[in-house]
């Protein structure tokens, strides 16, 4: 789960990491005002799940309470497109005013679980800025990775060793450490997959501070965090995957496939994206109806899928155990004739009542062809993509 800005730089302070000075404003009125009070030179900063802000107009440093009340009414009610959100944009309904900050030194300072070794892995850079990406990519020993522990932590001379790797002044080398320290707690206590300061800046008065900040949530711990599972914002989602998320459906829309792919299990869906890919497609989502889905969730799915405008074929990979095929196959049944829905499907069942199932698909007099396996769905996927254009809704 992705949150705010400026609900990052709360948690922040709770746990000992300094943060500017900042108000958050949803009218342009109260954008002047929280400008008026913070005084001088302030920031606007559209507040949205994304990175990218500043080159897309989300972020402009202002000098006087009646620039920042412009500022503000130019970002709230749009939405912001960066290059992590895709044409659409995400929408702005809030904006932080926050105090501007005389900066000496831009770095970069973030964890993230390493999947491969288990743990937190701290990752740190001296080019810190908003072209981080670009360093990432093309000056990659430039960043520098520190793991810690998953029994002990991060040792106190690991953070010391980050501090002196990127090169703060000997006056903040143990404010920094203790920041790191901080940052490192933080990532624990709350089962975060990600914490992120970019720019972690020093100031001309060698004072370290997390200038920004982006907090990503392990949404499978979130029962343990009843207090931040609240600070979830809808708003910031694609409408589909808002929807898949209240039925209890894993989806996650993918841009420019053409291909909407039903499946039970996440080795599963991979796989099928995979086998798409291999038919000289592209899959149009990711969706997990989960092993125990019932009609309900089954058609919600289906319907989700065919709302997606971009899909011109669907593949169904089902391997039945608890989920049964005869129930998924009523269910798109029931989902295509409610939505009219006339794309073409194929149809891979194995498992629990397979025969059934495919029956009823043969019977529902919808374009569907059966696969007896998930090889033969992809050369039927290739056939039709080949050889048709794709049906109407």
């Amino acid at each position: 789960m992705n949150i705010h800005e400026y609900q990052a730089k709360d948690i922040l302070e709770r746990f000992g990491v300094p943060v500017p000075k900042g108000i958050v404003a949803s009218t342009p009125g109260e954008a002047k005002a929280a400008a008026e009070e913070l005084g001088g030179t302030v920031v606007v900063k559209a507040q949205v799940h994304a990175g990218g802000r500043g080159k897309a107009g989300g972020v402009k440093v202002v000098s006087s309470a009646d620039e920042a009340e412009q500022a503000a009414e130019a970002m709230l009610g749009t939405n912001l497109v960066t290059h992590q959100t895709g044409p659409q944009g995400v929408p702005v309904r809030k904006v932080m005013v926050a105090e501007a900050t005389d900066i000496a030194d831009e770095l970069y300072l973030s964890i993230i679980v390493d999947g491969d070794a288990g743990v937190p892995v701290v990752i740190a850079s001296t080019e810190g800025g908003m072209d981080i990406e670009e360093v990432a990519e093309k000056t990659p020993d430039r960043l520098f990775r520190v793991a810690g522990d998953p029994l002990i932590g991060l040792s106190p001379y690991h953070a010391r060793d980050i501090a002196a790797l990127l090169n703060v002044p000997a006056s903040a080398r143990r404010a920094t450490a203790a920041l790191i320290s901080n940052l490192y707690r933080l990532f624990v206590e709350n089962d975060c997959s990600l914490v992120e300061i970019n720019p972690l800046v020093v100031t001309k008065d060698e004072e370290v501070i997390a200038l920004d900040a982006k907090i990503n949530l392990e949404d499978d711990a979130l029962f343990r965090h009843k207090d931040l599972a609240g600070l979830h914002d809808p708003e910031q989602e694609d409408e589909l995957e808002r929807r898949a998320r209240s039925a209890d459906l894993a989806y996650v829309k993918l841009d420019g496939g053409k291909v909407g792919c039903m499946v039970n299990g996440a080795g599963l869906a991979m796989a099928t994206m995979d086998i798409t890919k291999w038919a000289g497609a592209d899959p149009a989502n990711f969706l997990d109806i989960g092993g125990s889905a019932d009609q309900d969730r089954i058609e919600e799915a289906f319907r989700i899928i065919v709302s997606d405008d971009e899909v011109e074929i669907i593949l169904v990979n089902l391997f039945a155990g608890i989920a049964r095929s005869d129930v998924v196959a009523q269910g798109i049944v029931n989902a295509a004739k409610e939505t009219g829905a006339t794309l073409p499907m194929v149809v891979a069942m194995r498992g629990t009542n397979a025969e059934e199932g495919r029956n009823i698909l043969n019977e529902s007099g919808l374009d569907i062809t059966a696969a007896p396996d998930l090889a033969g769905a992809a050369e039927t996927l290739r056939d039709k993509l080949s050889g048709a254009k794709g049906g109407a809704r």
